[in-house]
């Protein structure tokens, strides 16, 4: 699909672009930040991902012809704006929380600096990809925490919009998943790709032997059957009597979860087939993955409520100005103070202090720390800093060029690598699936 990412906004943004030019404030400096509030009711953590999509589209963002005669035919900007997007680019600043990296209230996730105009055209496309990118990691984490080491596997591409369907199955992997059912998803960033056949295969065919034969002729021993189309102990007889011991799995997708992995386990066991793999599907959660860790179960596959974020679809993250320039020319900290709605003055550093676990070898997070000030002060920050702070902020866009290793492939694997090192520094109870408090204390200090 043909289509710019800078038209992926809301109007108010070109708007606001339209009116700053008019009155001379659209190049002042400025600095925006994306943070959250809250995590959804009784979450322990969150999960940042989707910055390696905003460095993907900011590489797209830019007005056609085509566009700009849109934005002037409806009247949402004027001439002189028009021209002023032409050779439009992002040429600023971007830092931020790596990918995988839990976050917490008032963690900065992102901080974009520039001048106002370019800033501002950023806001819903930054948002729209972080909100809801963050949202499935996040569920992704907590389900394979539940999974104890099982292997997850994103299916739900059937259950969102298409394009939301690519960004979960990316989001999913850094949350801990092992591959996915979207084929797109797999193509543009190098998944595993998984799947073989549907309840419907099973049915088009004469007889459930029948089905089998054909999907074993066509993909093999090592292939995965679907046993719960009509009755499971006789499909599972059927499928070893076709693939032999050798067969490579069996995938139930409903009923008893527990107790029919248990069932096909010892039929499968007894039968020869002691390396045949279990998989179950259905409308799992990680409510539903940690009841299942003592069943026989050698992996999962997830799909409504990974992608809905398993009840949070949203991270409720905002950005907000935190700093411009004036007409001196120096930077002055901003800040609303509007109620319930009230955020700190001025650009921010970000830190996550380690204490000892009580063994003397471990160490875990014990807090947040959000250091906020003028940009003077923060440069002299981090020399004052203790040794045992760590820095959470990384370099993605320097002067509107991308750091292409936060981008791609190789980025998703370290991503997902990172998030486990970083949950792994975490209190035990942030894994915790009963609801509670963040697993550790956010402190804000202004300079």
């Amino acid at each position: 699909m043909d289509y710019s990412p800078a038209l992926m906004t809301d109007m108010y943004e070109y708007t606001m672009l339209d009116a700053t030019l008019r009155d001379g404030t659209a190049n002042r400096k400025c600095v925006f930040e994306i943070f959250t509030r809250h995590l959804p009711e009784g979450r322990r953590y969150g999960v940042v991902a989707g910055t390696g999509r905003i460095l993907d589209e900011l590489e797209k963002f830019h007005l056609s012809d085509e566009d700009l005669k849109f934005l002037s035919d409806r009247h949402i900007v004027s001439k002189e704006t028009v021209r002023w997007l032409e050779n439009f680019r992002f040429t600023g600043n971007i830092r931020g929380y790596r990918e995988g990296e839990c976050f917490f209230p008032n963690s900065p996730i992102l901080q974009v600096e520039g001048t106002f105009g370019e800033c501002t055209l950023l806001e819903t496309l930054l948002l729209s990809i972080l909100n809801y990118d963050s949202a499935v990691a996040s569920a992704a984490s907590r389900m394979t925490s539940a999974a104890n080491g099982r292997p997850c596997f994103d299916m739900g591409g059937r259950r969102t919009n298409e394009w939301a369907a690519v960004a979960a199955a990316r989001a999913a992997v850094i949350g801990g998943f092992q591959g996915t059912a979207n084929l797109l998803a797999a193509q543009l960033y190098d998944l595993k790709a998984i799947g073989t056949a549907a309840h419907c295969f099973t049915l088009l065919h004469d007889s459930e032997r029948d089905a089998f034969e054909s999907q074993v002729a066509a993909l093999g021993r090592d292939t995965t059957l679907l046993v719960d189309t009509y009755n499971i102990e006789e499909a599972v007889r059927t499928a070893v009597e076709v693939a032999g011991p050798d067969l490579g799995g069996v995938r139930i997708d409903s009923g008893d979860l527990a107790s029919l992995a248990q069932r096909v386990r010892n039929q499968l066991d007894a039968l020869g087939a002691t390396g045949t793999k279990i998989t179950v599907t259905n409308d799992l959660d990680e409510y539903a993955l940690a009841s299942l860790q003592t069943a026989p179960v050698d992996s999962y596959g997830v799909g409504t409520k990974l992608v809905t974020g398993s009840g949070a679809p949203t991270c409720a993250m905002v950005y907000k100005l935190a700093e411009r320039e004036g007409d001196d020319g120096r930077m002055v900290p901003v800040a609303k103070k509007s109620k319930d709605k009230a955020t700190v003055p001025g650009r921010k550093l970000a830190y996550r202090s380690f204490d000892g676990a009580g063994d003397g070898t471990v160490a875990l997070a014990d807090g947040e720390h959000v250091v906020a000030g003028s940009e003077e002060k923060l440069a002299a920050f981090p020399a004052t800093a203790p040794d045992n702070w760590r820095d959470l902020l990384v370099e993605f866009v320097r002067h509107g060029e991308n750091d292409s290793s936060w981008q791609g492939h190789d980025a998703i694997v370290n991503a997902q690598a990172h998030h486990a090192a970083s949950l792994a520094e975490l209190p035990v109870t942030a894994q915790s699936l009963m609801k509670g408090d963040p697993a550790i204390p956010t402190d804000i200090t202004v300079l």
